[in-house]
């Protein structure tokens, strides 16, 4: 059964030209055909293509961004954003008004953990289970509202391509927001470990992530201590975060790492340990983050060959100097960035290259993608790298409503809950797959013809503001448009432009575009 058609049975004819768009296959068909050569004599049809490739998805507001500046100066704006608020006065102060922007990230903590512990001590059960619940429901809105502001700077920030490394590197950084309190974090963690530095150094990046409370909870970091040691940090640091699992470490790396992050941990009482005199010099807070001193091993390490004196928390630095400077770290960081926006099996002399980059510029982020986006392979894999469902989300709305800011996230919360791809909802440290296989399976394709037909007939609730007082601003999706005519008619496939031209109405031709294998690559 074809997955577009299957998604499409309540009407005949959109079952109809889904089949003439997509052909009877039971799977994504074969991928449109890369371009030749590299960036610098490019058509604007393709230029859309690298601006698709770039961004959360082409529309109105990108095309014309390039049009006016060029493709390269475009590019070099999006490399090292221009100073400045890159996002509309109103999605601004949209999030400016989230509960998340209203206080410090400790503040907000410890309120929240205050209102578990009062929970627990009441004794009447049925008071208990509702405050209890009462907890829970808090600890939910607030993932959900960064969930929330995630999107809207993936829909209506200028800088695209530094939000699209911030949802790169949350899923390289990964934390499931379920274990503990880590929902009450979430934000935070996006905020001020991974958004800061996504374009950054990425020495800088690993050492935001290893200090901050969410990293170090869910992976049970706080429970490591001189004499009861836990490796779980220790192992995904070298394994998932720097080295890569064939990066050259052993498991005795992992343990004498382990020994360095012990007393690593959260404080979530706002009051300090008691430290012995000769070590309070050594005691560290910083907002949840806590160096006890006394929690740690003070004997000499060996990692990767390097003797590591004990002298406290500098250890932690200079164990990270060396990992994210080792080339092993270069070629698996490179790698993870250039399967993102290149390819599943990214071709491995271009991993060389850029891993190159990566050493000489001491882990520049930003100059390893300039090297990614100078490359013949980068311009040849334009149009063939498959969405993972955000991608699809995200360049759906944008594509559909342009600059038009939605009032309402919820929607696109709910379809990434069905897609599996959930904001901060990976159990496992490992982060999402990011690969075709992993997403392009019959039920997902069906999935995602139904998102297609609420987006594009209109009804997907995207503006019905949330609350008691709910208001619906009229907005109906105009894909057929300049940008369509001027660009994209072109990149299409034949099936594709066949289904289009026998679209009945708007709500047809929006929903066969936005469902086509076409939409499906970028």
């Amino acid at each position: 059964m074809n997955p577009w058609a299957a998604g499409a049975s309540k009407s005949p004819g959109l079952c109809l030209a889904a089949f003439l768009a997509v052909g009877a296959c039971s799977s994504i068909p074969e991928r449109p055909a890369g371009l030749p050569g590299g960036l610098r004599s490019l058509s604007p049809a393709d230029e859309i293509k690298v601006v698709d490739r770039m961004t959360w998805g082409v529309n109105g507001v990108t095309a014309r961004a390039v049009s006016e500046q060029g493709l390269a100066r475009y590019l070099a704006g999006q490399l090292q954003p221009p100073d400045g608020d890159p996002l509309p006065a109103e999605i601004s102060s949209r999030i400016a008004s989230l509960s998340i922007s209203q206080k410090p990230a400790a503040d907000l903590a410890m309120e929240v953990e205050q209102q578990r512990r009062d929970a627990d001590t009441i004794g009447d059960d049925a008071a208990k289970k509702s405050a209890q619940a009462a907890y829970q429901q808090r600890l939910t809105a607030l993932a959900r509202e960064a969930a929330a502001r995630s999107l809207m700077r993936a829909l209506y920030s200028r800088d695209q391509l530094k939000e699209q490394m911030t949802w790169l590197w949350m899923n390289h950084f990964n934390v499931h927001q379920y274990k503990a309190n880590l929902r009450v974090l979430m934000a935070d963690y996006e905020e001020r470990a991974i958004h800061p530095h996504a374009l950054g150094r990425f020495r800088d990046l690993v050492g935001a992530t290893l200090r901050h409370p969410a990293m170090i909870r869910y992976l049970d970091n706080e429970q490591n201590a001189a004499g009861r040691l836990n490796e779980n940090y220790a192992r995904e640091l070298l394994e998932l975060h720097t080295l890569g699992v064939d990066g050259g470490y052993t498991q005795r790396d992992v343990q004498e790492l382990a020994r360095v992050l012990t007393g690593v941990g959260v404080n979530l009482t706002g009051k300090a340990p008691n430290v012995r005199a000769e070590l309070r010099g050594q005691y560290v807070r910083d907002g949840l983050f806590e160096f006890n001193p006394v929690r740690h091993d003070y004997g000499t390490k060996t990692i990767l060959g390097h003797s590591i004196r004990g002298r406290g928390i500098a250890e932690v630095d200079e164990v990270l100097d060396l990992l994210c400077r080792h080339p092993s770290t270069a070629r698996f960081v490179s790698r993870k960035i250039a399967a993102f926006f290149v390819a599943d099996n990214p071709p491995p002399a271009l991993v060389s290259r850029m891993a190159h980059t990566f050493g000489a510029t001491d882990g520049d982020i930003a100059a390893v993608l300039r090297t990614m986006t100078d490359s013949p392979e980068f311009a040849a894999s334009l149009g063939s790298k498959f969405k993972d469902p955000v991608h699809y989300v995200v360049s759906a709305v944008r594509l559909a409503y342009d600059d038009k800011p939605i009032l309402n996230a919820n929607p696109m919360i709910g379809w990434l809950n069905r897609l599996g791809e959930a904001h901060y909802n990976r159990q496992t440290p490992d982060g999402y797959p990011l690969t075709e296989a992993a997403w392009s399976s019959s039920g997902q394709m069906a999935t995602r013809f139904e998102i297609a037909r609420a987006i594009g007939s209109g009804a997907a609730g995207l503006f019905k503001s949330e609350g008691e007082n709910a208001v619906e601003r009229p907005a109906f999706p105009r894909l057929a448009n300049a940008l369509y005519y001027r660009s994209l008619e072109g990149s299409l496939g034949p099936g594709t432009r066949a289904a289009l031209d026998k679209a009945t109405s708007p709500q047809e031709w929006n929903v066969f575009l936005l469902s086509s294998p076409d939409f499906m690559y970028r």
